[in-house]
């Protein structure tokens, strides 16, 4: 065996994140702060590590990300892993299935990949992970005319804080430092709704907004027009992405679209039990 077909995965620690990052600056994405992105997550949990890596000698030559949560899903503690940033030099492309199965050997976690390209999908289908139903809504940020007092939205964590309570609350304290998430509260009379979202960048410039949570659809829905009114006058945000499976149906005035591919892998939890939480897409700004 050559020296490069022996090179094996091993676990990503505190010591190998600024070597990873440079790796990942290098030859993934130069605009992340990846240093940031792997050892700074926001929310508290014992993570076993950052995820696994190739290393040549000195040099890491392959990554597999992995952000770890504990959460609660019907009434449970639940452990997750999301996976991100399989990025493998070409020389060493052999060794990128012993990167997940080093991962995936890691018992007791339910598994997600938010943002797989086309090749990896069929890999992890081979290990069992199934595609969620990523229909989404693509709606126009318009300049509706607002109509004073009826629907409120802010952005001010002091009012994020009086505002929200009990599990919503602490879903924000959790994200509130995450890198790549937004928040903002819609307040109408007694209800509020608490919106998470991130952007969509093209040439460096953000182009539309992305829904990762919905705390009230249904008061999402009705007060839409005035949320696109505000990302696009307050952000210069044209458009809002959201998923049926995140607001609820796909309201007027917008336009179907199959949003990218997201996978899981999970003994215990349903398709409907997973959202885009506490992973890469929350930490990650692309």
């Amino acid at each position: 065996m050559s020296g490069r077909s022996r090179v094996a995965p091993v676990p990503i620690t505190d010591a190998d994140v600024t070597d990873v990052a440079e790796f990942l600056r290098v030859n993934h994405n130069p605009r992340v702060p990846w240093e940031r992105a792997i050892a700074a997550v926001p929310w508290k949990v014992e993570a076993p590590n950052f995820g696994f890596m190739l290393r040549d000698g000195g040099s890491v030559v392959g990554t597999l990300l992995a952000l770890y949560s504990e959460r609660t899903v019907a009434g449970r503690t639940e452990r997750f892993c999301n996976m991100s940033s399989w990025c493998v030099l070409p020389e060493y492309r052999s060794g990128s299935l012993s990167l997940l199965r080093a991962l995936l050997a890691q018992e007791g976690y339910n598994f997600t990949v938010l943002s797989p390209d086309d090749g990896p999908q069929e890999i992890l289908a081979w290990h069992k992970f199934r595609h969620l139903d990523t229909s989404a809504a693509f709606v126009p940020n318009l300049p509706w005319p607002s109509l004073p007092g009826r629907t409120r939205i802010s952005a001010d964590p002091e009012v994020i804080e009086r505002t929200l309570s009990g599990a919503e609350l602490e879903l924000y304290h959790d994200h509130a430092g995450a890198l790549a998430a937004k928040h903002l509260v819609l307040i109408r009379g007694r209800r509020s709704c608490y919106v998470m979202y991130r952007t969509f960048r093209y040439r460096g410039l953000p182009v539309f907004a992305i829904v990762l949570h919905v705390g009230d659809p249904g008061l999402f829905r009705r007060a839409l027009r005035p949320l696109s009114r505000h990302l696009l006058v307050r952000h210069g945000l044209l458009a809002t992405l959201v998923e049926v499976r995140t607001a609820g149906p796909r309201p007027a005035l917008s336009f179907p679209l199959n949003n990218w591919p997201k996978m899981y892998r999970s003994e215990d939890l349903t398709a409907g039990e997973i959202d885009e939480l506490y992973s890469e897409l929350v930490c990650v700004p692309w």
